[in-house]
Parts: structure tokens; sequence; C-alpha cells
């Protein structure tokens, strides 16, 4: 199959997303590394009039979101359907994670992250205090559940959580007194395919919340 282009920024957490899954699903991939200010240029703005990485273009057809691009890979190039499984209460659950990811886990470690690494204008203490509230109810689920979000197998939840629960620590927040999320952090690292994104150390802002 030919390669899946995938235009990203390195220490863009929704950008590993994707990268991560394409590796995880055995995909080949070019990656393109944007450089600072390309999401803004009329080329880029043609795939994406929303100016955000990712984008990707399999085969002509081009996509920008992480978490739509999560779904579109695992239905197109996921034959098993694991990934993104097809029983309408197994889709729902990965569903209802994919939502806390562009919710709650952006507005929270995601957006400390911003203000830690680039001096973000953001209000860090807001952050923590929301980062605070989903890592206890992801602590929580994974204590009363399986390893992985949606059950007893990795699912693209898992993908769309995992690079800014990993990075928290970018946005001074510990994951000291989260046991739980740390184990299942090392479950989605032991997974086949599996590739880092390069961490980085909080420049700015305050310490750990």
């Amino acid at each position: 199959m030919p390669a899946i282009r995938l235009h990203r920024f390195r220490l863009s957490g929704h950008s590993h997303r994707v990268e991560l899954m394409l590796s995880l699903l055995g995909c080949p991939a070019e990656i393109i590394d944007l450089p600072s200010g390309a999401q803004k240029s009329p080329a880029f703005l043609a795939m994406n009039p929303f100016g955000q990485v990712p984008v990707i273009e399999d085969d002509g057809f081009v996509l920008a979101d992480s978490n739509a691009i999560l779904v579109y890979l695992a239905t197109r190039y996921d034959l098993a359907r694991q990934w993104y499984p097809v029983d309408a209460k197994a889709a729902a659950q990965v569903q209802r994670w994919l939502s806390v990811a562009a919710g709650p886990l952006f507005q929270g470690p995601a957006v400390a992250r911003l203000v830690g690494l680039f001096d973000a204008k953001y209000d860090l203490p807001r952050a923590q205090a929301v980062a605070a509230g989903v890592l206890w109810v992801m602590e929580a689920h994974l204590a009363a559940g399986g390893p992985f979000f949606a059950g007893g197998a990795p699912t693209i939840a898992d993908v769309a959580l995992y690079s800014y629960t990993a990075h928290s620590p970018e946005g001074h927040i510990s994951l000291d007194t989260y046991p739980e999320i740390r184990a299942w952090l090392h479950r989605v690292e032991a997974l086949p395919g599996f590739v880092p994104m390069v961490r980085s150390v909080p420049k700015f802002g305050g310490p750990a919340a």
C-alpha cells in the first residue's frame, strides 16, 4: 500500500496520536514535519481551513482532526475491528473516551503543557485543576475495570488518551498519585509498534499542582 502522508508538528500530542496509530496498525507513513507557522499557509489551509495539525493524505483522501483520523484508520485498516469495535455498546464506550480526550483531557493536561513548554497565555492553575479532575476519573475507571479504557484490549480510545496523559508532567502535573494510570501507560508502551513522543522539560509556569 502507498504511504500515508502525515503533516504534523513533532511536539503536538494530537499529531502523536496519529503517528502512534499508524505504527500500531503497521501502515507505511511519510511524516512531514511542518516549520513554525506553516499551518497558516494557503497550501495547508486548503487541506484544513482551521489551520491545525494533524492532517493526513491517503491516496488522494485528505482528512484533518486527530480523533476523526483515528476512526478512519481503524475502520479502514484494522480488518479485525479491534481498535474501533463494530458492536454498538463497545463502540459507544470508545466514543465516550474520545470525547474525554477532546474535552477535559485537552482543557487540563494539554493546556497546562502549552503553558509549560511554550508560555502560552492560559490559566495554568485552572488547567491543573481540570487535569486533577479528569485524571482522577481515569484512575478510578482503570481501578474498577479492565486493563484498557474500553475493555480488555486496546482501542483508539487508549491511543487518543495516551499522549497528553503521558506528557502531563510537561505541564507541571505529577502522575505520582495515579498508579493505575502509570500502569496503563506502561501497557500502551509495551504494545507492538508503539512509538514514543519526544519528551521535553517545562521552562515556564509554576511547580506541579
